[in-house]
């Protein structure tokens, strides 16, 4: 493996990354900025967690000079990232003297308007940066590298258009890099229509199964929730995250939770950027150790030492499974996934192992529940004592999800 010096940072990078306490490059790191160095177009595909900020801003760091405008733009798909992605980069150019701001919807445009005039680099929503292009308030002229973060998410959040609308803005004559936790043939194609010969760089398997342990749990549709209660309440250690596929779900189950006296906090995109990262303050900093979410905290955002992860709903695309069980087991550290599995699940869950043959699947076999109904339910195929082996059949229909509003 290479080191940071051997990649050819200046001294500046060096000693900010020092400071920052890294000593070896990621995968992702190593393979991809001896590319971006030499000016070349990226499609970066690596897991979330991996350093894909660090690699794509070591590069902007490099290009980038203090006081010529508006040079670089990096798009997210949430305000979240938007945030983090800026914070990572001004600790990224300490000693450089450059102005790194953030614009997203939620928050005043006057104060963003102001800031763009002496802005170096822009990290931004797409839904706010047309804002900002249709009133003029953002010159893109000289805009040298840009960059698609979390391109994957932007696309499944609908933002393609408004992603192309932007890409028209910027000079032809720039460098193009696109970075994201997975980066299928649709996403691919789009990439290449707007980038000039794209070196592609693939970091190692997304999920180290060695560290991760999943398991699943056959629950009734109404004892769900209490199933989940006795699971976090036996918890003791670190911090838990619970996955929902909607936002009304989410407010149900942290509603119920703090019922149960359990420290439980949302996070959903129905909610203000204010109480969005209040409440993702809150977690990081252990003052609730039960953070109940949609996937919009399943990309991206800066969460550690989550030890478990559950998914209350199971995902309906297979890789936001993958975005969501890859929270837990990171740098090295031990992870438990527990997926509560109901009639309303099977479709999803066997998608899910379908796509990903390779996992194993342990049944979380916890014998009796201490509330009502709690009789096994049948099971939607066939299962061994110990390892998952599923065999979908036919005659089992998920019911109607209910809750079919956005995320």
């Amino acid at each position: 493996m290479k080191t940071f010096e051997q990649l050819g940072l200046d001294q500046k990078l060096m000693t900010a990354i020092n400071r920052l306490g890294f000593t070896e490059p990621t995968t992702i790191q190593e393979r991809s900025i001896p590319l971006i160095f030499d000016g070349k177009d990226i499609i970066g595909e690596s897991a979330t967690g991996s350093g894909k900020t660090l690699a794509f801003g070591c590069g902007v760091l490099k290009t980038v000079v203090p006081r010529r405008g508006l040079q670089s733009l990096i798009l997210t798909p949430t305000r979240e990232l938007a945030e983090q992605v800026k914070d990572a980069l001004r600790e990224l150019a300490h000693g450089k003297q450059l102005n790194i701001i953030a614009v997203y919807g939620g928050v005043s445009i006057n104060t963003q308007i102001h800031a763009l005039r002496n802005a170096e680099i822009v990290i931004g929503t797409p839904g706010r940066l047309l804002d900002h292009l249709q009133r003029r308030t953002i010159n893109m002229s000289k805009i040298s590298i840009l960059v698609i973060d979390e391109a994957d998410r932007m696309f499944d959040m609908g933002f393609q258009r408004d992603v192309e609308k932007i890409i028209r803005t910027c000079p032809r004559d720039r460098q193009t890099l696109f970075f994201s936790a997975t980066i299928p043939a649709s996403i691919m194609a789009f990439a290449k229509r707007h980038m000039d010969q794209p070196d592609q760089v693939f970091a190692e398997k997304m999920v180290d199964q060695e560290k991760l342990e999943q398991t699943y749990l056959d629950v009734t549709r109404d004892m769900k929730f209490y199933k989940l209660t006795e699971l976090l309440q036996n918890e003791n250690s670190g911090l838990a995250m619970v996955f929902c596929n909607t936002r009304r779900t989410t407010d149900y189950v942290v509603r119920h939770l703090k019922a149960e006296k359990i420290r439980a906090i949302g996070i959903h995109g129905g909610l203000s950027q204010k109480m969005r990262s209040l409440n993702l303050d809150k977690f990081n900093n252990y003052r609730v150790n039960v953070l109940v979410c949609t996937d919009v905290a399943s990309r991206g955002l800066h969460i550690d030492n989550v030890s478990k992860i559950y998914n209350y709903d199971m995902p309906r695309d297979p890789n936001d499974y993958i975005h969501r069980i890859g929270r837990t087991a990171r740098a090295g550290e031990s992870g438990k996934v527990i997926n509560l599995v109901s009639n309303s699940d099977y479709t999803h869950f066997s998608k899910i192992l379908r796509t990903y043959r390779t996992f194993e699947m342990e049944n979380l076999d916890i014998p009796g529940m201490t509330k009502s109904g709690s009789q096994k339910p049948k099971r939607p195929g066939s299962y061994n004592k110990r390892k998952f082996a599923y065999r979908s059949n036919r005659s089992i229909r998920p019911k109607r999800n209910h809750y079919q509003n956005k995320r």
